[in-house]
């Protein structure tokens, strides 16, 4: 019979190999919820510490290598066409925590759209679910544009919100935010194949995988690695393509093959170096100025290859993020992103909603957007600095999330005192300019500055996104809204 050392702390047990208050446990009995566990133990064998059937093996959380017992977690949810409102059958869908990493393998959509993921769940001590833990959702699909990507955003999935199901003897969270609306993609970028694969390495997880070299000026397919290190790219064009993989941590050898007109499979990527300390690191340096006191901000690396030039945004691939993922915003002035994998990067800075943007007036230095590229093991400093700014605050729409409006929205956010004129742009789902008011007169006795939409008819159950800059007296710009914000569904 084998036997483990399992520290006490009251009614807590946590797996370790200190010496402080051991006691001998039996792992061949199974554990009750609240109890400990390996997840990397199979029940079947008894040969660790394990629980009960029906139970699952989660983190404790805020605790390192600590697992106990609990109810499964389950996301159950649908996918849809934005605009129909149609299921979409063999759509996949991957669960993230909030640092990025996946929470599990993918879920398949069934013929009525309608998924069940699986996912990891942090825990309170006794096994209960932890409750200020949240989620974010990903889903591809055949001829549709990945979500989240272009202007469109995951919001948080809370934990809080699971109920148990008695009858599934699971824990379950469904609501607005489990289903998933994804837009066609264009006529030209549909009608592709479907590469999949496996990420090598201990922990392939999260990686971010491009099809690089054949999607011409648009951004490159790509798909993201569940925790088995399992892949899919759908919409992959004709041609010769270059399969590769970004992950902080993980240097994948990048797999060549030959688009055609059948779906590839096992297109593997090799890892070649894992660890911080065996990869590459990207450092730097921004400037906040005109921005209030105490103001951090963040940096991000995204390949060029599925960057949107027009937005100036990508998906970020796991862990390339100073500070860490999860962490809230901490930089002042120097940064330094660790483990990053070779490839040629776009460097944003004041990317995320931190009230912050990059210093839009490009007829100075520092404000150019900046662009490295990284030699596997080799570090790399980013030559210029950032100055960053305060954002214009947005009002409406999307303020703090997308909102629904009218075809004909009115754009209002806070005045910039120091301005003299305004531009205002709108921006489809897709990213390309909709409409432009350059000639938008700075306003007198008010705190915000409020635009009528007047381009040609926006489409409803589509998302777009408005953006405003604030110029001076010589049209030189001053601020802009942020990133992230202004978004909006028309109804």
């Amino acid at each position: 019979m084998r036997k483990i050392l399992v520290l006490t702390y009251g009614s807590m047990l946590t797996i370790g190999l200190a010496s402080c208050g051991q006691k001998q446990l039996d792992v061949t009995e199974p554990s009750e919820k609240g109890g400990p566990c390996d997840p990397l133990i199979d029940p079947a064998t008894a040969d660790g510490p394990h629980c009960v059937e029906g139970l699952a093996c989660d983190p404790v959380a805020g605790e390192t290598d600590v697992w106990v017992c609990g109810e499964p977690l389950q996301i159950h949810g649908m996918v849809i066409d934005l605009q129909t409102g149609e299921p979409l059958e063999g759509a996949l869908v991957n669960g993230q925590d909030r640092t990025g990493a996946p929470l599990g393998e993918v879920a398949v959509t069934d013929a009525m759209g309608h998924y069940e993921l699986q996912v990891s769940a942090p825990r309170q001590p006794d096994g209960e679910l932890a409750s200020d833990v949240n989620y974010t959702l990903q889903a591809f699909a055949r001829d549709y544009l990945p979500f989240p990507s272009g202007i469109r955003v995951a919001l948080p999935i809370h934990a809080a919100e699971a109920v148990y199901d008695e009858a599934l003897a699971i824990s379950v969270i469904e609501g607005p935010l489990t289903t998933v609306g994804l837009v066609m993609l264009p006529d030209a970028l549909r009608g592709g194949v479907t590469v999949t694969g496996t990420v090598g390495g201990i922990d392939p997880g999260g990686t971010l995988v491009v099809a690089e070299g054949v999607s011409g000026d648009a951004v490159a397919q790509y798909g993201v690695a569940d925790r088995t290190g399992a892949y899919t790219i759908f919409n992959v064009q004709a041609g010769a393509a270059s399969i590769r993989g970004y992950r902080r941590g993980l240097e994948l050898a990048a797999t060549a093959t030959t688009v055609a007109a059948a779906d590839l499979e096992k297109v593997d990527l090799t890892a070649v170096a894992e660890g911080e300390e065996n990869l590459a690191a990207v450092s730097g340096s921004v400037q906040i100025v005109n921005a209030p006191g105490g103001s951090v901000t963040s940096v991000v690396l995204v390949p060029v290859s599925v960057f949107n030039a027009t937005l100036e945004r990508g998906p970020v691939p796991f862990g390339l993020r100073s500070p860490d993922p999860g962490l809230e915003p901490d930089v002042t002035g120097t940064f330094r992103i660790p483990g990053v994998p070779a490839g040629t990067y776009k460097v944003l800075a004041a990317f995320e909603n931190d009230r912050l943007v990059r210093d839009p007036d490009i007829s100075i230095g520092g404000t150019e957007l900046q662009e490295v590229t990284v030699v596997a093991g080799e570090a790399v400093t980013v030559d210029a600095g950032f100055k960053i700014t305060e954002a214009l605050a947005v009002v409406a729409p999307g303020a703090e999330e997308p909102t629904a409006t009218s075809a004909t929205p009115t754009f209002e956010f806070a005045d910039d005192s120091s301005e003299k004129s305004y531009i205002v742009r709108v921006f489809d789902v897709f990213g390309e300019l909709v409409w432009e008011n350059a000639m938008v007169p700075s306003v007198s006795g008010s705190a915000t500055v409020q635009v009528p939409y007047e381009g040609p008819a926006l489409t409803s159950g589509l998302y777009y996104q408005f953006r405003a800059i604030s110029l001076d007296g010589k049209g030189v710009p001053l601020s802009a809204t942020e990133d992230l914000r202004g978004v909006f569904v028309v109804e």
